[in-house]
């Protein structure tokens, strides 16, 4: 009985562990204080793409808001989430408002 225990609080811990993996949690700017729970498919698929990286002279943080001039990418199946590639970095980003989620490095 003891080791049925053991195994099943081994078990919830692990699920736990893998289910944490499967999302990054971004926190924004202090002004805002807000919280953005991107979905790790999110994350892997923006990293697995070969986009062109355009020139940007604006500020590339998260909250800050990209011109209409830049070319937002869905992300398929996940609806909200776009991305671009700017000054060799990956963006990801709100398609509908063009603001800046995550940067990735």
């Amino acid at each position: 009985m003891r080791n049925t225990v053991v195994a099943a609080a081994a078990l919830i811990m692990t699920a736990g562990s893998a289910l944490a993996q499967s999302s990054v949690i971004v926190t924004e700017p202090a002004q805002t204080g807000s919280t953005v729970v991107l979905p790790g498919e999110v994350r892997t698929y923006v990293m697995e793409q070969n986009a062109p990286s355009i020139v940007y002279d604006g500020d590339v943080t998260v909250g800050a808001t990209l011109p209409d001039t830049v070319e937002i990418h869905p992300v398929p199946d996940m609806n909200g989430y776009g991305y671009t590639v700017i000054n060799e970095r990956r963006v990801i980003v709100e398609p509908q408002t063009h603001r800046i989620i995550q940067v990735l490095e």
